[in-house]
């Protein structure tokens, strides 16, 4: 397969370009700057450009060839800094919502190209009907354990606004949330799938490594399960 990755060079984003080159795809990876990224590659079957997720035209020019277009959009590189990218995401949560219609805009001319977005988890339901994002004390308790600022509560409810955008969509879109404790570790390739609620384990955690989720990511690029519906995944 052609699979597009924007946020290429971001945490899972990266780990998702390598999951498809490993599988034998031939990759288009895309970031702001790919200038670094190209000369740093000594990889087959990948190649670089830069691409401007907030910009329609910008993306339709890069979907040409593509099967599957999966996006890691984030406003900035958590990988190289992650209270940077958390700073833009509360500054403007609408960032999400606005790259949604901007890869909505651009299918446009290609509407048999698949979409991945790779989302938040605060839009899934904890329980039948009720969502973290819809709610101040679910989330500012999540965002202490989790570490974060309370106010990035702005943020997850823009994901869950980008979800809303997709969902309005006829376009071959997927939607992934990602367990709630997502962070670099193993590649196992055995996790549990589930729709919008999130995947507990034995200790009622919701957690996957980034590895699996670029797994589970390339898992569904290759054999479609979810179009026009929300995936999640979790041990």
């Amino acid at each position: 397969m052609h699979i597009g990755v924007i946020g290429a060079t971001g945490t899972i984003g990266s780990r998702v370009v390598s999951e498809a080159l490993d599988r034998g795809h031939h990759v288009r990876a895309f970031s702001r700057d790919a200038t670094r990224a190209r000369r740093d590659e000594r990889r087959d079957n990948v190649t670089w450009a830069s691409v401007d997720a907030l910009d329609p035209k910008s993306i339709a020019g890069a979907l040409p060839g593509l099967d599957v277009l999966i996006s890691g959009f984030q406003p900035g590189n958590a990988a190289k800094d992650f209270t940077d990218t958390v700073r833009r995401s509360i500054a403007d949560p609408t960032v999400y919502a606005t790259a949604a219609r901007a890869l909505l805009k651009a299918l446009e001319s290609h509407p048999r190209t698949r979409l991945i977005v790779i989302g938040g988890a605060g839009s899934l339901e904890i329980e039948p009907g009720v969502v973290r994002a819809d709610s101040d004390e679910l989330l500012h308790t999540t965002l202490d354990q989790l570490g974060l600022p309370r106010e990035y509560a702005a943020a997850v409810r823009g994901h869950r606004d980008a979800l809303d955008v997709l969902r309005a969509s006829n376009r071959l879109w997927t939607y992934f949330s990602p367990a709630e404790e997502i962070a670099p570790g193993e590649r196992t390739g055995r996790f549990r799938v589930g729709g919008d609620q999130p995947v507990l384990d034995a200790e009622g955690r919701s957690r996957i490594s980034v590895e699996d989720a670029a797994v589970a990511l390339i898992d569904e690029a290759e054999l479609p399960r979810f179009v026009q519906r929300r995936f999640t995944v979790g041990y």
